[in-house]
């Protein structure tokens, strides 16, 4: 059975709407409403295996901030969802990624306790019209709403675009490891409390 989640959330200042299925093939439609978002995000999709089809209609007059951040809690609680009872994942996932001169560390944890270490120093702060500080808010919307731990690293980079890249693949792949079911343990919870 793929495990899938719907999700939608609406403030005043951003509409989100994401169905995701873990176990994809990395298909996705993604609309976030910043074209560099768009293209992190669909990279993301496709290197976790994830199928994503992503909205949001955000207060982008203002800036982009409402809407990177609420991506980022609407597609934390998706995971968190489709997760479901997470007997039988792999619960912990570390990738390290190149992209050309970058090279990304992520260590993740699906321990059911928020926290996001996030030690990323760009050249750039802008790419386009993206505000590169934004990619820390998505992932402590992400975090916190998926109740993961993750530690992301940017050992080396020299392209900002290509750093972030990085960053979003390296995710993606440590995300898939954690969240691939272990067969030797298909029913169980992999915690000694019993609970995440």
């Amino acid at each position: 059975m793929k495990r899938s989640a719907q999700v939608a959330r609406k403030t005043n200042e951003t509409d989100v709407t994401i169905e995701l299925t873990i176990d994809g093939t990395g298909a996705s439609v993604i609309s976030s409403g910043n074209g560099f978002m768009d293209h992190m995000l669909t990279l993301f999709a496709r290197h976790g295996l994830f199928d994503i089809n992503l909205t949001c209609k955000g207060d982008t007059h203002i800036d982009f901030h409402h809407s990177a951040e609420d991506i980022g809690i609407t597609l934390g609680m998706a995971f968190s969802k489709a997760l479901g009872d997470m007997k039988g994942i792999t619960r912990y996932g570390t990738f390290y990624l190149p992209m050309d001169e970058s090279l990304a560390r992520v260590c993740l944890d699906i321990a059911g306790r928020p926290n996001l270490i996030y030690s990323v120093v760009l050249v750039d702060r802008r790419i386009m019209d993206f505000d590169c500080d934004l990619v820390e808010d998505f992932f402590k919307g992400f975090v916190d709403h998926s109740r993961i731990t993750m530690h992301i690293d940017l050992l080396r980079g020299r392209n900002s675009h290509h750093s972030l890249e990085a960053v979003f693949k390296a995710v993606a792949r440590a995300l898939c490891t954690a969240c691939t079911i272990n067969q030797r343990a298909a029913d169980i919870l992999p915690s000694t409390k019993g609970v995440l």
